[in-house]
């Protein structure tokens, strides 16, 4: 009753008819939605997450195909409902119409049209020829100079029934928008192995083939097809070009059983191939994957399946999608992404898991898949929140692996260079480290590794281990400085070892294709922040020393009894405490315990060491400038110059202070032995 209000774009429900995705990286995924606008958005935000400003539209209207011009994604092609489509170029923002017949045609019925398109009619650039494009009415049309000249490429491929081409709503109550057009071309698809083999279906059950370019074209529809059938979608192979696969739609003739088929001769037989699919679940698109012969995907009117065996069975692949209707599916690299009409766009990451499968995972103790190969991009670690945003794809190397069983042990992974040095190393058994102190309302920090039985994700976020740590000592807004540098692109390995077996796949880490680096100055960045990062660690480790050092010295003052003799020690063991805060406090400021206190107090060597990390490698790929490294060197004298004090507080304050302890029978100091990341790795070359 108006108690509470929230923004009217809180839900994600827009309607979209088809996908199609193009040549960028990140890519884009287009769509026209129901009711509003075409769209392009980004698969991948570098602001952490997708927002409105990772889309804009693109032309056409709310109900055609898009086409992005591969060499210019600049370049859309989008249509609309009465055979609209229009040329959008985003970098003038002009938007050309180039409809094959530009002739208003509301509340005309399709029979007395020159030409029918379908609500939906289908828009298409050629696998073979980016200057191709060809649109579909009940008749094939091509293009070759951008929609300046058209020309019909096949005779009118539909049952052409002018009993159901009348206007819609009758004599009386006409309502005629395009979307009741019948005997039209529903699907196209151009083999993406052979040119000039080109496979049309039609709202009206037909469908044909041409190998030709359209000169000649046969009826190559399944003799067991119900007629009136919706052709929905064509999937022509991109393993052979005789195979194609068909979704068949009926559920407007109160028929929800599924069907799809598949031909291996270029239609001259065709083969029924549902097993799995519910029977009262309508398909409305099937895919094969691009890189594995004889996967396939079914979008249907509740979710999503998947075939291992070129449909002999299928199975659900629903995960955590809602259930919702699929109007459109594409396999983008390694990526499945759906266009749901009710639930907008959604992308399964990375499906190579799925590619590798085999039934006789399940029955394996453990299982390690080989990764797709990984990008070195720089993320966003807190993106903006606003009301409504997309999901990121995972930030790194997406490792996947699968257990019969939870493990009863330690699960280590490793990542390793491709000489086979340890890069970084996660466990089970370790504690995720802490950022900054937990606030009350705070989750616990989770383990490194959290393995359960069945297929589990992991990320390696592409860098190499971090400095050393302090315990319950944070840097706040620096704290990303004492990270580990990326890692340079190269081959690498993933050594996965569970109850004390291990396994291990080869991985790929490439440049992000945007970036335009040399591989030297690529190293410099690198092997400067490996300096850093060990310098920084030999900064952590001496603290640690230190302090424990200090714990022990003010442990044994407080155990010794009070009297004239321990009176020296004790003084001693004072003088002593207070040299080693004093050198703590040069390495660090122990005053910080918040955001911003960095503020209120001088910063010391660590903090600085870790902004200056920040400013060599945070969000860039490039050289180090002069200064950073004349800065480095500055803080590294004065680093070493602290370390040294310590060495001299070992051998001559520390040393005076274990004999003099000695010869009480008092427990002697010892200084502790620190895990260092050592010189580090200088990366693939």
């Amino acid at each position: 009753g108006g108690k509470t209000w929230t923004r009217e774009d809180n839900q994600l429900t827009a309607q979209f008819y088809d996908v199609i995705t193009d040549t960028r990286t990140p890519y884009y995924v287009y769509g026209a939605q129901q009711d509003n606008s075409t769209i392009a958005i980004a698969s991948r935000s570098d602001n952490g997450a997708i927002d409105h400003s990772n889309w804009y539209p693109v032309g056409g209207g709310e109900a055609g195909y898009i086409a992005p011009y591969p060499p210019d994604p600049n370049i859309v092609y989008a249509g609309d409902y009465e055979g609209v489509i229009t040329r959008y170029d985003k970098r003038n923002g002009q938007l050309k119409n180039i409809t094959i017949t530009p002739d208003l045609s509301d509340g005309a019925g399709a029979a007395n049209l020159e030409h029918r398109f379908q609500w939906t009619a289908p828009i298409l650039i050629s696998p073979h020829d980016p200057n191709t494009l060809y649109h579909a009415g009940e008749r094939l049309f091509k293009t070759t100079d951008g929609g300046m000249h058209w020309a019909a490429i096949s005779p009118d491929l539909t049952r052409n029934d002018k009993s159901k081409q009348q206007p819609s709503g009758g004599p009386i109550n006409i309502d005629d928008t395009g979307t009741e057009y019948y005997d039209t071309i529903f699907a196209v698809a151009e083999s993406p192995v052979t040119k000039d083999l080109i496979w049309a279906g039609t709202d009206d059950g037909l469908i044909h083939v041409t190998r030709d370019g359209g000169k000649n074209w046969a009826n190559v529809t399944p003799k067991d097809l119900p007629e009136w059938s919706r052709v929905s979608l064509i999937d022509a192979s991109p393993h052979d070009a005789g195979t194609a696969y068909v979704a068949i739609d009926r559920h407007q003739l109160d028929d929800y059983r599924p069907y799809i088929y598949k031909t291996g001769d270029y239609g001259k037989s065709w083969t029924k191939i549902t097993k799995g699919i519910p029977k009262t679940t309508f398909v409305r698109a099937v895919r094969e994957d691009p890189k594995k012969r004889g996967m396939l995907y079914a979008g249907t009117e509740t979710g999503v399946y998947v075939s291992f065996n070129d449909g002999t069975d299928w199975r659900s692949l629903q995960l955590n999608l809602p259930t919702t209707p699929i109007h459109d599916l594409v396999v983008k690299n390694d990526d499945l992404v759906l266009a749901t009409h009710g639930r907008s766009f959604w992308i399964l990451d990375d499906v190579s898991p799925l590619r590798q499968f085999g039934d006789e995972f399940p029955k394996q103790d453990a299982h390690l898949y080989t990764p797709s190969t990984a990008y070195r991009m720089h993320n966003v670690e807190d993106p903006p929140k606003p009301v409504l945003v997309g999901q990121n794809p995972p930030p790194g190397a997406v490792i996947y692996y699968s257990l019969k069983e939870a493990p009863k042990g330690e699960t280590v992974i490793e990542i390793l260079d491709a000489a086979g040095n340890v890069v970084r190393k996660y466990s089970s058994n370790k504690t995720q480290d802490l950022d900054e102190p937990l606030d009350p309302e705070d989750k616990k920090p989770e383990k490194e590794i959290k393995p359960e039985a069945g297929l589990n994700r992991f990320v390696w976020d592409l860098r190499y281990q971090g400095a050393s740590r302090v315990p319950d000592y944070y840097l706040f807004e620096y704290r990303d400085g004492s990270r580990g540098p990326m890692a340079m692109p190269g081959k690498y390995q993933v050594r996965f070892t569970v109850d004390g077996k291990s396994q291990t796949v080869r991985m790929e880490l490439k440049l992000d294709p945007r970036v335009n680096v040399s591989q030297a100055d690529l190293q410099k960045e690198f092997d400067l922040l490996i300096q850093i990062r060990d310098q920084l660690s030999q900064v952590y480790d001496t603290v640690n020393q230190v302090e424990d050092v200090r714990l022990q010295v003010n442990g044994l003052k407080k155990r010794l009894p009070d009297n004239a003799n321990t009176k020296p020690v004790v003084a001693s063991a004072s003088a002593l405490d207070q040299k080693l805060a004093s050198l703590r406090d040069d390495l660090i400021q122990v005053k910080i315990k918040a955001n911003e206190d960095s503020l209120a107090y001088p910063q010391k060597v660590d903090s600085k060491l870790a902004f200056l990390a920040l400013a060599v490698g945070d969000g860039s790929d490039s050289a180090p400038t002069e200064a950073a490294y004349r800065i480095f060197d500055k803080l590294k004298k004065q680093s070493e110059a602290s370390l040294a004090r310590w060495t001299d507080i070992q051998k001559n304050d520390l040393a005076a202070f274990q004999k003099m302890v000695a010869g009480q029978n008092i427990q002697a100091i010892v200084v502790p032995v620190t895990e260092s990341t050592g010189a580090g790795g200088a990366g693939p070359r």
